[in-house]
C-alpha cells in the first residue's frame, strides 16, 4: 500500500506540473510512466521533458497510442481474417453450385437417353438420382442464403470497424487528425523517401478568447480554425491537432517556399473570420494565428519535425511576422 501511495503521489505531482487533467487516459499512462512498466514509454517522456517540450493531453494521447494500445491492431487483424474466411466460402460456394448444376444436367440427359432393356427399372433408378440433386442444389442454395447472412454480417462489422478507426484517429473536438495518426504516416512518407514538411498553426490569444467569453467560446474559435485548416489542405496535406491551441498539417513532397504559401492561405482565412457576442452583441476581437514551417532532416521523428515547426511559430510570434520557415 505504501508503494501504491507513493506512486499515486508522484502521479498527482506530474498531472500537476504539467497542468494535465486527471482523466483515466492520462493518469494511466503517467502511472505506466512512473511505475516504470514501459520502457520504451519512459524513454519517450524523458526526452520529452529534456527538450522542454509541452506534455498537454493531445501530447499524451499520442503517447498511449504508439506505446500502449494494442486492442484497435487486434480488432483490425480479426476482421481482416472473417473477410478472408467470407470470401472462401464465397468462392467455393459459387464452385460447388456449378459442379452442381452440371451433375444435374448429366442426370437429366441420362434420363432422356436411356432406351436398354430394364427400361422402367432404369428410368427409376435415374429419377431417384434426380429427385436426390434438386435435394442437393436445395440445400447448395441454403448453404448460400447463410453465406449471404454471414456478408451482411460482415459489411455491418466493418462498418462498425470503420466509424472506430474514425475514433481512433480523429479528434472529436475539432475533427482534425490525432497527433499518432501523424505520426504514422510520416513514418510512411518517410520510408518511402518522400521529402516531408509541418506546418505548426498556433492559436495566439485562444486563452483570451477563454479568459474573457468562456469555455464555450473557447471551442467555437478552435471549431471555426480547424474547418479553416481543413478547407486550405485536406486534399494536399494531412491536417492534424497537436496540441490545446496548435494544429499541425504534414506536407509530402513540397518544399518549404510552397507550404508558406499554404500556411498564408489559411492565415488569410482565419482573419477573415468575425464573430459576435449572441448575448450583448459585442464584437469579440480578431483571431491572430503564429504559422512556423520546417522541413524533414534525415534521422528525424514526426516529434522533431513537429517541435521544430513549433518552436519557427514561436519565432513567428517574437519577431512579429505572420510566419517563419526554421532554419532561414
Amino acid at each position: 500500500m505504501a508503494i501504491a501511495q507513493e506512486k499515486m503521489t508522484k502521479v498527482c505531482i506530474f498531472l500537476e506540473h504539467h497542468s494535465l487533467p486527471p482523466s483515466p487516459l492520462n493518469y494511466h499512462v503517467v502511472y505506466t510512466y512512473v511505475s516504470q512498466a514501459n520502457q520504451k514509454l519512459n524513454t519517450a517522456i524523458d526526452r520529452a521533458i529534456a527538450q522542454k517540450k509541452t506534455i498537454d493531453s493531445v501530447y499524451v494521447e499520442q503517447l498511449y497510442f504508439d506505446f500502449m494500445e494494442q486492442g484497435y491492431k487486434m480488432n483490425t487483424a480479426i476482421v481482416r481474417n472473417v473477410d478472408s474466411v467470407i470470401n472462401s466460402l464465397s468462392r467455393n460456394a459459387n464452385t460447388n453450385e456449378q459442379n452442381m448444376i452440371r451433375f444435374a444436367d448429366q442426370v437429366t440427359d441420362c434420363v432422356h437417353a436411356i432406351d436398354e432393356n430394364n427400361l422402367e427399372q432404369t428410368r427409376h433408378a435415374l429419377k431417384m438420382l434426380s429427385k436426390q440433386s434438386e435435394v442437393l442444389l436445395n440445400q447448395h442454395r441454403q448453404f448460400k442464403q447463410e453465406i449471404a447472412k454471414a456478408k451482411s454480417l460482415q459489411e455491418k462489422t466493418q462498418k462498425q470497424l470503420t466509424q472506430l478507426r474514425k475514433q481512433h484517429i480523429t479528434d472529436p473536438q475539432t475533427g482534425l487528425y490525432k497527433r499518432h495518426y501523424l505520426n504514422q504516416q510520416t513514418q510512411l512518407w518517410i520510408g518511402q523517401n518522400k521529402a516531408v514538411c509541418a506546418i505548426s498553426i498556433q492559436i495566439e490569444n485562444l486563452d483570451h478568447f477563454i479568459s474573457n467569453y468562456g469555455d464555450v467560446i473557447g471551442e467555437v474559435i478552435l471549431s471555426k480554425v480547424a474547418k479553416q485548416v481543413q478547407k486550405y489542405v485536406l486534399e494536399s496535406g494531412l491536417p492534424g491537432r497537436t496540441g490545446k491551441e496548435e494544429f499541425t498539417i504534414l506536407l509530402a513532397d513540397i518544399e518549404p517556399e510552397t507550404a508558406n504559401l499554404i500556411a498564408e492561405k489559411v492565415r488569410n482565412g482565419v482573419e477573415k473570420l468575425r464573430f459576435v457576442s449572441s448575448k450583448n452583441g459585442t464584437k469579440l476581437p480578431a483571431i491572430t494565428l503564429a504559422l512556423g514551417i520546417a522541413k524533414h532532416e534525415e534521422g528525424n521523428d514526426f516529434n522533431y519535425l513537429a517541435r521544430k515547426a513549433s518552436l519557427a511559430a514561436a519565432k513567428a510570434k517574437s519577431l512579429g511576422q505572420s510566419s517563419y520557415i526554421a532554419g532561414q
